[in-house]
């Protein structure tokens, strides 16, 4: 396994490892890993402790390859008590990955808190359940490089043994999307000897949603993410966060993954992706 997702190379400079490989190719990362370094670089310009990064929309304009990238940043958007800034990934001199965050003010006096439902189900023992079967395949790379501990769920109608349970003339049409849920922390750090933020460990994992939420089998369809878009009420404690996430898919072949994310001690952010849906 790798040390870190990243290795740094010089000023805004990085190369990523094999530990960004995602599921689709292996010449191509992961969202997670970029999506957590863009937001590194937002959290490291113009910091004001008076603020806290409370979103962030990422735009993923290609494939970012697993090679050396650059981050630059910008503020677009000044503000006393909110900000909006910019992160911009390069590679081989082209765009591939843009970031926007919005830096919110911290009150001076105390704000009610309100719960985005319930107190999570317990961490599950280490064996845990059965995960969708994208995530059992024996590859190296980002899944490998996180722990998982999925819920109890059934995964039946979507893959039983690798294989798609949907028969070929099934339309897969009428179904009702359902929601799934997996504890997971990342195994290694972004990057070596540097402690990631909550968003940016938030990021790392939040953009699996669409795959611990899988709608369709993987074996049959693609379902990548062309963006996310991630909020945090309040920053995460701890290292493992709770995805619970569903997805629904359009004919149209535009899908669109929902997932709630918490720590231990309740429920803190949400997160969007939207899909390209096709099939295999």
């Amino acid at each position: 396994m790798e040390s870190a997702f990243y290795e740094p190379v010089g000023q805004d400079s990085y190369v990523a490892t094999a530990a960004t490989v995602g599921p689709w190719s292996r010449d191509a990362q992961h969202g997670g890993p970029p999506s957590a370094l863009a937001a590194r670089a937002l959290e490291r310009h113009e910091r004001d402790d008076r603020r806290r990064l409370a979103r962030v929309a990422i735009d993923i304009l290609r494939p970012v390859p697993v090679g050396k990238v650059s981050i630059s940043t910008r503020t677009v958007r000044p503000g006393r008590r909110i900000t909006l800034a910019e992160a911009v990934m390069e590679s081989d001199g082209q765009e591939v990955l843009q970031a926007r965050g919005w830096w919110i003010e911290r009150p001076d006096g105390a704000v009610p808190e309100i719960s985005d439902g319930g107190p999570p189900p317990p961490l599950p023992a280490e064996e845990g359940w059965a995960p969708p079967p994208i995530f059992r395949r024996e590859q190296p790379g980002y899944l490998a490089s996180i722990e998982w501990r999925f819920m109890q769920t059934d995964f039946a109608e979507v893959d039983t043994d690798g294989r798609a349970a949907v028969p070929p003339d099934d339309p897969v049409r009428g179904r009702i999307a359902q929601i799934r849920a997996a504890w997971a922390r990342p195994r290694i750090p972004l990057l070596p000897d540097d402690e990631p933020s909550p968003m940016s460990r938030a990021l790392l994992v939040g953009d699996s949603g669409s795959g611990v939420g899988t709608a369709l089998p993987a074996t049959n369809f693609i379902f990548i993410n062309v963006d996310l878009t991630l909020t945090l009420a309040r920053d995460p404690v701890g290292e493992w966060l709770l995805l619970e996430a569903a997805t629904s898919v359009g004919a149209d072949g535009t899908g669109l993954a929902l997932t709630r994310l918490s720590d231990q001690h309740g429920a803190c952010g949400r997160a969007m992706q939207t899909l390209l849906v096709a099939p295999r």
